[in-house]
C-alpha cells in the first residue's frame, strides 16, 4: 500500500470481468488478506486530521465557553469537574448526528461528498425511516418532510446550546465554581431525539444514542453528582460488558482477520498471513486470530470493566484503566470501515475520567449510590435492550444491542441486472450521494471503480454472513456474471446518507420505498437479507427480496456450516432449510440443488 497510490489486486483492470464472479472473489479475498481494502494512506491521514480536530476542538470549546474551568492553561482545574464530561459528550454527539464522525469519508465509502449526514437530513424528500410506520401517530411515510427538517435542526440548536452555555450552579456539586449543564437542557435534547428516532431511525442511531441518550438524561434527572457519576459509570460498563458478551460464537473471530489485514501501519506480510490457517488455500481464522479476538477482546471486555467498577484500589484501579485505553487504541489504529474512530477516543477518555477522577474509595463506588432502588432502575436501563437484542435480534438494532464489533450483524447484498438497474438509485432517489461507483468512476474510471466496488463483496465473503448470502444469490440469480453484486450498506450510506453496519436500515421498508421510485421490474433488483443470530441458537434466518415483488423466500441456514467455509465457495452453496416460498415463484438460478435442505412450503 502506498501514500498516495493504492495497491491494486494482480489483475488487468480490462481483464477483471471476463473472470467468474467467484473467482473474483477469491483474488480479492486473498488481496485483503495482505492489503486490505489498497487504498492510499492518505485515506487514513484524512482520518487523522479529523480526530486531532475532534480532540483539540473539543478542548478549546471546553475551555472557552465554560469560564468556572480557568482556562485552557489550568487543565489541573478541570480534575473532578463533571461538566467537562457533560460537555465532551454533547461535542460528540453533535460530531456524530452532523455526519462527520462514523460513516465518514472514504473507508465508508462516501468518496465524494465526504459525509452524508446533515446533507440529506436538511433536505427535503430524502428518504426516512420511521421503526414504526404508521403504527405510531404522525409517523406515517418514507419521505422527509419541513417538520423533519425543522426537528432536525432544533436538535443541532440544542446541542450547540448546551455546549456553548457556561455551567450553571446546582446543589449537585456544592462549591464547584463550573457548575454543570441546565437539566432542562439535557432533557430537552433527550426528548427531540426520541421524537426524532419516531420519526427517522437512522438520524437516532447516527447521533450513537445507545452510547449517550441514558447517560444525559441521568444527568437531567439525578440530584447528586454522587448518583450521576454512577450512572455514566454503569454506562461504560455495561457497554463495554454488552459488546464483550456479544463476542461468543463463531462470528467475532471471523471479523479479526480481515481487520488487522486492513490496518496500515501493520506491514509485516509474514504476520497478516498468520492470521488465517493456510493462506492463500485456507483463509479461516488461524489460532493466531482467534487469541487476539478472545483474550484481547472478549476477555478483556469482560473482566477489565468489573475491576473498575468494583476496584478500591488505586493502582489496581489505573492498571484496568490503562487497559482499556490500549484497548481502544488498538481499535482506532485497525481504521475499521464504519469509522467510530471518535466514540473509540472518547472511550479512552472516559475511564480515566470517570473512574480515576471519581474512584470508589472516596465515595463513588457502587454501594454509594443514594438508593438501591435507583441502582436497579439504572441497571434496568443500561442492560434491556442488550439482552432484548441477543434473543430478539429482529425487534432491535445491534447498536442498542452493544455488538459493534461482534461480526453477528444483520447483513444484505443487492444485485441490479446491468448498470442501467442500479443507475436507477441515482435518476429517481432524492438524494446527495451519488452511488459509490459513480463516485469512484469520476476519479480513476469505470473499471477501476469495479474493482474496489467488488472488492467490498469479498470483503463480507470473508465473514460468516457473506458466504450465506452468496449462496443465495448462486440460487436466486440466473447467472452471477449477470448482475451488478453490491455489498449492502455501501448501497445504503447513498440511500439515506449513513450506515454502521445495520442491515436493518435497508431491509424491505428501504427496498419499498425504493421501489416506490424506481420501479423495478422483477428480477432487475434482488435483495438477499440476513438477520442476526440470536444468542440461544445455532440459527440465522434470511429472506430474499425481489424489489418489484416483495419478500419471495425465508429460510434459515445453519452458522457452522457458514464458518466453515471457504469466502469463494469452492463446494457450492453452503446448505440452507427454506422454510416458505411465494406461491409461483421459482427461484432463476434453481435446479435439483444438495444445498437446499426442505421441501418448498408456499
Amino acid at each position: 500500500m502506498g501514500f498516495k497510490t493504492a495497491d491494486m489486486p494482480p489483475v488487468d483492470p480490462a481483464e477483471f470481468e471476463s473472470m467468474p464472479f467467484m473467482d473474483r472473489m477469491r483474488m480479492l479475498a486473498t488481496h485483503w488478506c495482505e492489503y486490505g481494502f489498497g487504498g492510499p494512506k492518505t485515506n487514513h491521514m484524512l482520518y487523522v486530521y479529523k480526530l486531532i480536530f475532534y480532540v483539540a476542538g473539543g478542548v478549546a470549546i471546553v475551555a472557552l465557553t465554560t469560564p468556572g474551568l480557568g482556562g485552557i492553561g489550568n487543565l489541573a482545574s478541570w480534575w473532578g469537574e463533571l461538566i467537562v464530561y457533560q460537555k465532551l459528550i454533547v461535542w460528540t454527539v453533535l460530531f456524530e448526528i452532523t455526519g462527520w464522525a462514523s460513516s465518514s469519508g472514504p473507508l465508508a465509502f462516501k468518496f465524494k461528498p465526504f459525509i452524508g449526514g446533515f446533507l440529506y437530513w436538511t433536505r427535503r424528500n430524502t428518504l426516512r425511516l420511521p421503526p414504526w410506520p404508521g403504527k405510531v401517530p404522525f409517523t406515517k411515510g418514507d419521505h422527509r418532510t419541513t417538520f423533519d427538517v425543522v426537528l432536525y435542526c432544533s436538535i443541532l440548536a440544542t446541542l450547540a446550546f448546551l455546549l456553548l452555555t457556561p455551567g450553571f450552579e446546582s446543589s449537585a456539586v456544592p462549591g464547584s465554581d463550573a457548575g454543570l449543564l441546565p437539566q432542562w437542557g439535557l432533557l430537552a435534547y433527550v426528548g427531540l431525539i426520541v421524537v426524532m428516532g419516531l420519526r427517522d431511525r437512522v438520524v437516532f442511531l447516527a447521533a450513537r444514542s445507545e452510547q449517550y441518550v441514558a447517560v444525559l438524561f441521568f444527568f437531567g434527572v439525578l440530584s447528586t453528582q454522587v448518583d450521576m457519576v454512577l450512572a455514566a459509570k454503569i454506562a461504560v460498563v455495561t457497554i463495554w460488558m454488552g459488546a464483550g458478551i456479544s463476542k461468543f460464537g463463531h462470528h467475532f473471530t471471523n471479523v479479526v482477520p480481515p481487520m488487522v489485514s486492513n490496518t496500515p501501519w501493520i506491514t509485516s506480510l509474514t504476520f497478516k498471513r498468520a492470521l488465517y490457517r493456510d493462506y492463500p488455500n485456507d483463509l479461516r481464522p488461524s489460532k493466531i486470530a482467534w487469541g487476539f479476538a478472545h483474550i484481547g477482546g472478549t476477555v478483556v471486555e469482560l473482566v477489565l470493566p468489573l475491576v473498575l467498577l468494583f476496584s478500591t484500589d488505586s493502582t489496581i484501579t489505573w492498571l484496568a484503566i490503562v487497559g482499556m485505553v490500549v484497548f481502544h487504541i488498538f481499535i482506532t489504529s485497525t481504521f475499521p470501515l464504519a469509522v467510530p474512530l471518535e466514540w473509540n477516543v472518547f472511550f479512552m477518555f472516559a475511564p480515566v475520567w470517570l473512574f480515576a477522577g471519581f474512584p470508589a474509595s472516596e465515595g463513588y463506588g457502587v454501594g454509594d449510590i443514594s438508593s438501591p432502588w435507583l441502582l436497579v432502575a439504572i441497571l434496568a436501563v443500561f442492560v434491556a435492550f442488550p439482552i432484548l437484542g441477543n434473543l430478539r435480534p429482529d425487534l432491535i438494532s445491534f447498536l442498542p444491542s452493544m455488538r459493534q464489533y461482534a461480526g453477528n450483524w444483520a447483513s444484505a447484498t443487492w444485485a441490479f441486472r446491468g448498470d442501467e438497474a442500479e443507475d436507477k438509485l441515482n435518476k429517481h432517489l432524492v438524494k446527495y450521494n451519488p452511488n459509490q461507483v459513480d463516485q469512484l468512476a469520476g476519479a480513476f474510471g469505470k473499471e477501476i471503480a469495479e474493482i474496489f466496488m467488488q472488492k467490498a463483496m469479498a470483503w463480507r465473503t470473508m465473514h460468516s454472513q457473506g458466504r450465506g448470502l452468496m449462496s443465495l444469490m448462486m440460487r436466486h440469480l440466473d447467472r452471477l456474471e449477470n448482475y451488478r453484486i453490491r455489498e449492502g450498506e455501501f448501497v445504503c450510506t447513498t440511500l439515506v446518507g449513513w450506515q454502521f453496519g445495520d442491515a436493518h436500515l435497508h431491509n424491505e421498508q428501504t427496498i419499498t420505498a425504493v421501489q416506490k421510485r424506481c420501479a423495478f421490474e422483477p428480477g432487475e433488483c434482488i435483495v438477499v437479507w440476513v438477520e442476526s443470530q440470536p444468542i440461544h441458537r445455532s440459527t440465522q434466518e434470511y429472506k430474499v427480496i425481489d424489489a418489484a415483488l416483495g419478500v419471495v423466500e425465508r429460510g434459515y441456514w445453519n452458522v457452522a456450516e457458514a464458518v466453515a467455509e471457504q469466502p469463494w465457495l469452492p463446494n457450492g452453496p453452503i446448505p440452507h432449510t427454506v422454510t416458505w416460498r411465494s406461491p409461483g415463484y421459482t427461484p432463476a438460478g434453481e435446479h435439483p440443488h444438495p444445498a437446499v435442505r426442505a421441501s418448498v412450503s408456499a
